[in-house]
């Protein structure tokens, strides 16, 4: 009886393990990132969404938080997206994403408000939304990783750092990002 019960016992183990893996990463990779690398790689994957955006726009760093064993990221968009733009936006860095082996989980449509959401092959969450008066938000929800301390973002921003001070309403004009006419037909895309 006793070994029937180690037996049932080990594999109970042994199944939320693996489940315990396969939350936390759907290849087992965050399952050896503690938070602060969670945070560098989620990091990575700001940078080159950010770096797929053409043309450029200005971002600064936002607030950073942890949880228990999780990590948010996140950036906001200096460079003003016009209404009529937002749509090729958010287009441009949908397109980066699928590219990237992203798998969309949910688009938000608006013309004021829209976002898309979108989970990485390794588990990581992440997320463009289009706020009050255009300014986008970026943001990288990490899976359940090892606790750790998590030190702020070494990646400077392309603008203003805006440390210590409220990060104001978007404030860059861009001749593209910014204009007010119709989306022309060669329009950016990400590739």
């Amino acid at each position: 009886m006793k070994r029937a019960m180690m037996q049932v016992s080990l594999f109970v183990l042994a199944s939320a393990l693996l489940v315990g893996c396969e939350i936390m990463g759907k290849k087992g990779v965050a399952a050896t990132m503690n938070m602060q690398e969670a945070a560098e790689h989620s990091d990575a994957m700001l940078d080159a969404t950010i770096g797929a955006i053409r043309p450029k726009i200005e971002w600064a760093h936002e607030d950073t938080t942890a949880g228990s064993c999780d990590v948010t990221r996140r950036r906001v968009v200096m460079t003003v997206i016009s209404e009529q733009r937002r749509g090729n936006f958010l287009g441009v860095v949908e397109r980066f994403w699928k590219k990237s082996g992203y798998e969309i989980t949910s688009v938000k449509q608006g013309k004021t408000h829209p976002g898309i959401f979108a989970t990485s092959p390794d588990g990581f969450g992440i997320v463009l939304v289009i706020r009050g008066e255009g300014q986008a938000y970026f943001e990288v929800n990490t899976p359940c990783v090892k606790n750790s301390e998590v030190a702020a973002p070494t990646v400077k921003p392309n603008g203003p750092a805006y440390e210590g001070v409220e990060i104001p309403r978007p404030n860059v004009r861009s001749a593209f990002w910014s204009a007010d006419t119709p989306v022309p037909s060669s329009a950016p895309s990400a590739g």
